[in-house]
């Protein structure tokens, strides 16, 4: 059995009652924890120290966690992330186009749920890890606007050799890794057009919060 105090997590969300709450009900569990208010802030934390596992909103401003846990699929495949959202109705189950390992409902789920999904990915993480090593993750990009003939672009950059180039994207499919061959080199650019803006992540509810805190405060006890 898995000693919780050997494993850190670390919460990312840009409300601070939220990260307050995760890391209250994670510490009362035994966990180290730490705490990133964006994406940015998250990527200069792993410069310094790499978690076991990463907990992340998916709607956040300046860099959206769908972009992040790209990123940190990218450059930490060793971690194990979760995403967690209130504004998708799928049950445990990762959404299309989200790079993670695993889901958390927020605000839909049981906090208890969170607690044995991370227990499970810490069981698995070795297996997790080969995975994330054998496929690259795609690259998130922003819609870039419209050609001179009113069709949809995105500029991609290829992960191998460096150099951008305008793709035209006529027919867009949200939830959907895509591929396209690089321009200059032979490498093949796997990518997922950003759709955050268009994903509205509720409010976490008054009762959600202190809910949250009275169960860890209780399995603290």
């Amino acid at each position: 059995m898995t000693n919780p105090t050997e494993h850190e997590i670390l919460v990312v969300d840009d409300e601070r009652a939220v990260r307050y709450s995760f890391g209250m009900l994670l510490q009362a569990s035994g966990y180290r924890v730490s705490s990133a208010a964006d994406g940015f802030d998250a990527l200069l934390q792993l410069k310094r120290h790499v978690p076991d596992i990463v907990l992340s909103d998916l709607n956040m401003p300046q860099m959206s966690g769908f972009e992040f846990l790209s990123v940190v699929r990218r450059r930490f495949p060793q971690v194990s992330v979760i995403a967690m959202s209130g504004a998708y109705h799928s049950g445990d189950a990762v959404p299309g186009g989200v790079i993670a390992d695993a889901f958390y409902a927020k605000g839909q789920s049981d906090p208890q749920t969170l607690l044995r999904i991370v227990t499970e990915l810490i069981q698995t993480s070795a297996v997790h890890a080969v995975d994330h090593e054998r496929e690259s993750a795609p690259v998130w990009i922003p819609r870039n606007g419209h050609d001179s003939h009113g069709v949809p672009y995105v500029v991609l950059t290829c992960t191998d050799c460096l150099r951008s180039f305008p793709l035209s994207v006529p027919t867009v499919d949200l939830q959907k890794i895509q591929e396209t061959p690089c321009l200059f080199c032979p490498n093949t650019v796997r990518y997922i057009i950003d759709f955050s803006l268009a994903i509205a992540s509720p409010q976490p509810g008054k009762e959600q919060i202190p809910n949250i805190r009275r169960r860890a405060a209780k399995k603290g006890a």
